[in-house]
């Protein structure tokens, strides 16, 4: 009987292993297809004390999403490693449908001013600074409720989706504290 139960146990974890594999390292679903021109933003604001992400067009918020930032959200951000999300102006400078993230846009930092700080300190600027969705294979069982990602901006899977197909290459973002 115990052996019964050994196998049910192994075999239940085994299936767990390859679902969770799969979701994560799987092939990935197209990513979705920038709305027409009419609809599509112009600017997104962030505030990280709110936790929250604001898109606008035509200087009209059209809608707000709850975010999760870096682990350690205070501050703008000063080297690579710190946890903290950059403020200041930024913009979409590419798009990445194969993230470990469902989706991702990213945002052009460093920019020099982030490079000559952190060469003046004789610290690496970090990089790779994204808008995503939650990670794959997890992203439902994951929440915004916590900041956890190593300094880009988190929001739902659904919500990554939509800005997506609203947010062209070229989008300024602004990071408030």
């Amino acid at each position: 009987m115990k052996r019964w139960g050994l196998r049910i146990a192994a075999l239940t974890l085994l299936i767990g292993i390859i679902v969770f594999s799969w979701g994560r390292y799987g092939p990935h679903p197209p990513a979705p297809v920038l709305a027409p021109l009419s609809q599509q933003i112009d600017r997104i604001e962030i505030y990280k004390s709110a936790r929250t992400l604001t898109v606008f067009r035509d200087d009209v918020p059209l809608r707000t999403y709850d975010i999760a930032l870096g682990f350690a959200p205070e501050g703008d951000k000063q080297q690579e490693g710190d946890g903290k999300t950059p403020e200041g102006d930024f913009i979409i400078n590419r798009r990445n449908p194969n993230s470990a993230f469902h989706l991702s846009l990213g945002l052009n930092y460093p920019r020099p001013q982030d490079i000559a700080r952190a060469k003046a300190d004789g610290v690496s600027p970090g990089g790779d600074i994204f808008i995503h969705g939650q990670p794959n294979g997890l992203g439902k069982l994951t929440t915004l409720a916590n900041d956890w990602t190593a300094g880009c901006i988190a929001i739902s899977d659904a919500q990554i989706q939509e800005l997506w197909q609203i947010t062209p290459n070229g989008t300024p973002v602004t990071i408030f504290r």
